[in-house]
């Protein structure tokens, strides 16, 4: 009598997922409230992509929850990866960061959703049980425009001066534009002053800046208009 009603929740029950983030309160917040339902079951955490890689190759988890900002190797960096080794694996990108930054790159690197930290106990589930329908979660206004843009895409190029770096450029970029000094960038990403520095130099040398003073401006007003 009980093998009935198997079929109903048989597809969803218990898909293994591990969460990635290196603010311990927050990812074990994620991983309690995840716990209450049956479409998931936390198999692993890990506080970067080092423990991550290592946690997916022992624990095999089927669906992954990760942040983009990391200490060493970041988020986007880490999906690429991660799909090297475990294709079909799920990723959603959890994330403080704007869609408008980086929704479209976590998309181009693999992921299936992109759910801001903001909004995470209010679209968290759902994103979830919509990637593992088979489909692609990002917000109602961010689709709006990804529809947009491919429209237009083919007429002219509307693309942001921004899509020039990478991602780890973006992010420090932003966090130029939040006021935050070399050290403190260094210190925040868990890299060396003489790597944030590099990172400077090249982001001046794609966006066409000749002094520090032109980059920090331009990230200031381009942080402002696009959120913090």
């Amino acid at each position: 009598m009980n093998l009935a009603a198997t079929p109903r929740i048989q597809p969803v029950v218990g898909r293994r997922m591990m969460v990635v983030d290196d603010h311990p309160i927050f990812r074990h917040g994620i991983c309690q409230f995840l716990g209450q339902f049956s479409e998931v079951s936390v198999c692993g955490e890990a506080a970067n992509a080092q423990l991550a890689l290592e946690n997916m190759r022992r624990l095999n988890p089927e669906i992954v929850v990760l942040d983009i900002s990391m200490p060493g190797m970041n988020g986007i960096e880490l999906i690429k990866h991660m799909l090297a080794e475990h294709p079909k694996v799920l990723i959603l990108m959890l994330s403080s960061h704007e869609e408008s930054l980086y929704a479209l790159r976590a998309l181009r690197a693999g992921a299936k959703g992109y759910v801001m930290k903001q909004q995470a106990m209010e679209h968290i589930l759902e994103a979830l049980r919509k990637i593992i329908s088979g489909g692609i979660y990002v917000s109602p206004e961010f689709s709006e425009k990804l529809v947009f843009k491919a429209i237009v895409g083919s007429t002219g190029d509307l693309g942001s001066p921004v899509e020039k770096l990478s991602d780890r450029e973006l992010e420090v970029l932003q966090l130029f534009g939040q006021g935050k000094s070399t050290r403190e960038i260094g210190e925040t990403l868990r890299l060396s002053m003489k790597t944030i520095e590099t990172h400077r130099s090249h982001i001046k040398e794609k966006l066409g800046f000749s002094s520090a003073e032109e980059l920090v401006k331009f990230a200031t007003e381009w942080v402002t208009a696009n959120g913090p």
